[in-house]
């Protein structure tokens, strides 16, 4: 009986929304099937970059690989605060729309400090790779792990040394140079093949090659970042709106 009294009540309800509040409700289930691509794009997007950063963890700081990883992370909850959206919405259930408001202003600062934490990341990477670079130069030819890091670094990003070529003094004080340094030669140390008087010596140093890439990826991650979280206020403003009509309409009841 009382159950029934229930059905009663929910479909009273549901006849007094508005044509206002119908249409934010179907707009309100489009928008959650868009929210679930955000959270696809997150996840994608947030993979990628980790990938890039984890290659070159010698000369990044973990937070480097925070931020991609937190929008991995919010591409997986995004998945299941969809859920609540698109029953709330439907079933026109006040509860489901009041959780799924208060988990998407939830994800709203989560993007917001991901795409802030990118631009910060910008302005910080500077210094940061080339204390990290300086560091790691005394280890070279002593470890494999470091060497190969560097010469890969060097060939790809044709660069050579932290600041030029004149870095890796401290390491080989005769004047030689990894032959990653040269443009014609690939590998491991040389002799005379690579050294600072030869023509095929790249002149730009590798922190300012490999911090321009590093940071138009943490431009990414902050554009990224914030552009969703300003479309994922349309949807708050969507849920707040339904959730209010049929609040609205069960007090009228």
């Amino acid at each position: 009986m009382f159950a029934s009294s229930g059905n009663i009540i929910d479909t009273m309800a549901s006849m007094k929304l508005s044509a206002s509040s119908k249409c934010v409700k179907y707009l309100m289930f489009i928008f959650n099937l868009a929210f679930v691509m955000t959270g696809i794009i997150f996840l994608i997007f947030g993979t990628a970059i980790h990938a890039v950063y984890y290659n070159y963890n010698h000369i990044l700081d973990n937070k480097y690989l925070s931020v991609p990883s937190l929008m991995i992370a919010i591409g997986i909850i995004i998945f299941f605060i969809a859920f609540f959206g698109c029953c709330g919405a439907v079933r026109e259930n006040y509860c489901m729309l009041i959780t799924f408001t208060a988990l998407l202003i939830f994800i709203f600062i989560l993007e917001l400090s991901a795409g802030i934490a990118g631009y910060v990341l910008r302005s910080d990477a500077g210094e940061i790779l080339e204390n990290k670079m300086k560091a790691t130069i005394p280890t070279y030819k002593n470890s494999t792990e470091i060497t190969q890091f560097w010469d890969e670094m060097q060939q790809d990003f044709k660069c050579c040394g932290v600041i030029n070529s004149t870095d890796w003094k401290a390491k080989f004080p005769d004047g030689e140079l990894p032959m990653s340094c040269c443009s014609n030669k690939i590998g491991q140390i040389g002799s005379s093949a690579c050294n600072i008087t030869v023509d095929t010596v790249y002149k730009q140093g590798c922190e300012y090659t490999f911090g321009q890439y590093i940071k138009a990826h943490a431009v990414q991650l902050g554009g990224v970042g914030l552009g969703i979280a300003i479309v994922q206020a349309v949807g708050i403003w969507f849920s707040i709106y339904l959730a209010r009509s049929i609040r609205n309409s069960y007090e009228s009841v």
